[in-house]
């Protein structure tokens, strides 16, 4: 049931999960129902105002409210299945992004094997197999985990390495300031 819709336009193109939408629902005791999304970013807002022209029956109220029992198990089962779709999609986007920046920090029989199970859990996601869906996604998350630890291996010894070299930079400095000093005698010639 669709009780209105509004557009929020002149959003940038973003990488996903940048933008950042602030949506506001208000029921006020009259029933009346005001929704205002605002971007974050630009400060763009939009809003609407819904409100009942025809009040429903009481037997039409109870008529939802037993239609919406009848059917919560199985809108249960369709929002757990949308759910783990969901996970497993931003899973999907970020071992990819990983992939593409840090793929050469691994060998290449841990990227095959991310790369594997990486395609096995997108073509689950064609379908709606939840259990399926969960399993190859717990799965990615683990093999992933190699790249993950190659990022960070890889940044510590970055930081080591900048370390010796300051380290390195500090000494030769200290050399150098050593060999700047004169060794002299002041002489009174008043004495």
């Amino acid at each position: 049931v669709s009780l209105g819709k509004f557009d929020l336009d002149g959003i940038p193109p973003a990488p996903r999960g940048v933008p950042q939408i602030e949506v506001t629902f208000d029921i006020d005791a009259n029933g009346i129902l005001q929704v205002s999304a605002k971007d974050l970013g630009t400060g763009k807002a939009q809003h609407i105002t819904i409100s009942a022209p025809n009040k429903l029956k009481k037997e039409d109220i109870d008529k939802f409210i037993k239609e919406a029992e009848k059917y919560a198990e199985e809108d249960k089962k369709y929002r757990e299945k949308i759910e783990a779709k969901n996970e497993a999609d931003s899973i999907v986007y970020a071992t990819e992004k990983a992939l593409r920046e840090h793929g050469d920090k691994i060998s290449q029989d841990e990227r095959l094997n991310i790369e594997r199970t990486l395609n096995d859990l997108k073509d689950s996601l064609k379908g709606d197999d939840v259990e399926k869906i969960k399993k190859l996604k717990d799965e990615l998350i683990r093999v992933s985990q190699k790249l993950g630890e190659a990022v960070y291996k890889a940044s510590q010894q970055n930081a080591s390495a900048g370390k010796s070299n300051s380290q390195e930079n500090k000494s030769a400095k200290t050399e150098e300031k050593k060999e700047d000093v004169v060794d002299a005698e002041v002489v009174d010639e008043n004495k």
